[in-house]
């Protein structure tokens, strides 16, 4: 980690030294081309100095959302008092634009991250006889407990689940200096509101979660799964995967007279022959960040990037969901969501026929 810094430090000056060569330009070249050149030749380069300095993708987002809302508004605001005189119009419009990347850069890093959603959504099946509601959370991925968190629990329990799924990844913190306290903050909130379902509440591990995650639901009713298990309750059948099972491209899951959820962490494994009605997953954040017409940056899964952000209808009775997760990639990532916002979701399964019964 403090590799890590030395080298952001490094990245930043480097990257003031550039902003300065270019605003001097400017200065004594007051043309709108001079500044045009100028600033593409620095992103470009800001781009290409976080890919050589990065040591991870993650690390190089960091890197480049430096470039983007640190250096580029200094830069834009400068180069629009330099050139208020001789180039007005040019100027207002550069201000305008330093304008737009504070109010991107303030919805990404303080509004969106925390700014949770319900999605509802609502699927048929031949195979239940009243109505049925899955609620899902995925993501948590957290290095503080705080009243956010405690609110997408509340939440989930408000909507009155008659089954909760939890997919993992709920805890990212640097070594185990704050894993003992954060465990025993959400196990303690959990037990305060009675934390449960009817139909039980299913949680797997993540690709992040360390070995004692499960301890997180020490003395609560929930089933913790570690190795691929199927699980009978009532009229439906969960199947829950172990965490690399949910990567398995090429992952077998039998059918099930009962309406079946496969429920794992990432959504690879709706690639293989898996025979769920309802298959669920975390993983990708939803991309984390999105761009208009292009969608999420990244998925980190090797399904369909359709398939990596909500609901998709695989086939006639099957139906792939991607939560878009509460929390989101921390340690050497940016702390940002852009157009990708948290959600819990939920789930109506109603029998063919039958309209959504209100709870």
């Amino acid at each position: 980690m403090f590799y890590d810094q030395i080298i952001a430090w490094t990245f930043n000056l480097m990257l003031f030294g550039g902003d300065l060569i270019l605003l001097v330009g400017l200065f004594r070249s007051p043309k709108i081309r001079t500044a045009l050149v100028a600033g593409a030749g620095l992103l470009g380069g800001a781009v290409l100095l976080a890919t050589i300095l990065g040591t991870d993708h993650f690390f190089i987002v960091r890197l480049i959302a430096y470039a983007l809302f640190l250096h580029l508004p200094i830069v834009l605001i400068a180069s629009s008092v330099i050139l208020r005189r001789s180039l007005p119009k040019f100027s207002v419009v550069l201000m305008a634009l330093a304008g737009i990347v504070a109010a991107v850069a303030v919805d990404a890093f303080l509004v969106e991250p925390h700014w949770l959603t319900e999605t509802r959504t609502t699927i048929t099946s031949s195979k239940v006889q009243q109505p049925l509601r899955v609620a899902i959370i995925a993501d948590l991925q957290t290095d503080e407990f705080g009243d956010y968190e405690r609110d997408v629990f509340r939440r989930c329990l408000d909507a009155k689940p008659d089954i909760i799924l939890m997919a993992g990844d709920y805890l990212q913190i640097d070594g185990n200096d704050n894993w003992d306290l954060l465990r025993d903050q959400i196990n303690g909130h959990l037990r305060e509101i009675g934390f449960s379902a009817p139909l039980g509440v299913y949680a797997v591990q993540g690709n992040i979660d360390q070995s004692l995650w499960v301890e997180i639901f020490n003395d609560l009713p929930v089933n913790r799964i570690q190795e691929t298990k199927a699980f009978d309750s009532g009229p439906v059948r969960i199947t829950g995967l172990e965490v690399w099972d949910s990567f398995d491209r090429n992952l077998e899951v039998n059918d099930s007279n009962k309406f079946h959820i496969v429920l794992g962490h990432a959504p690879d494994f709706a690639l293989g022959n898996v025979n769920g009605d309802l298959l669920v997953a975390g993983h990708t954040h939803g991309g984390q960040v999105c761009l208009p017409v292009i969608g999420p940056i990244m998925t980190a899964s090797q399904v369909p990037r359709s398939w990596a952000n909500g609901i998709t209808k695989i086939a006639e009775n099957k139906t792939l969901i991607v939560s878009r997760g509460i929390g989101m990639e921390r340690q050497s990532a940016p702390r940002l969501r852009f157009l990708c916002r948290p959600e819990l979701i939920l789930v109506d399964v109603v029998p063919e026929q039958t309209q959504v019964v209100a709870k």
